[in-house]
């Protein structure tokens, strides 16, 4: 499983991240509003887990490795509007 739920203050993502991970991820964010998720180690992300993110969105640590979801993805979980960038 690439999502890591421990003990610690944040949910980390790594590598690629299937759709087997969006159920975890939810449960994990549900579970603690407000944990921060860390996606620096996150190579790519089935839609599922983008919609998580997207839906919860969550404080996020760094940035995911991924060309895409640098540019798609993490401004819209921050907030941005990315049509009038």
């Amino acid at each position: 499983m690439t999502v890591e739920v421990g003990s610690g203050a944040a949910i980390r993502l790594t590598n690629v991240c299937p759709l087997e991970d969006a159920e975890p991820l939810l449960q994990a964010l549900l579970a603690s509003p407000g944990r921060q998720v860390d996606w620096s180690g996150c190579k790519t992300a089935h839609t599922a887990v983008v919609q998580v993110l997207l839906a919860i969105r969550p404080a996020m640590i760094g940035q995911p490795s991924s060309q895409f979801l640098q540019t798609w993805v993490e401004p819209l979980i921050r907030g941005r509007d990315i049509a009038r960038d």
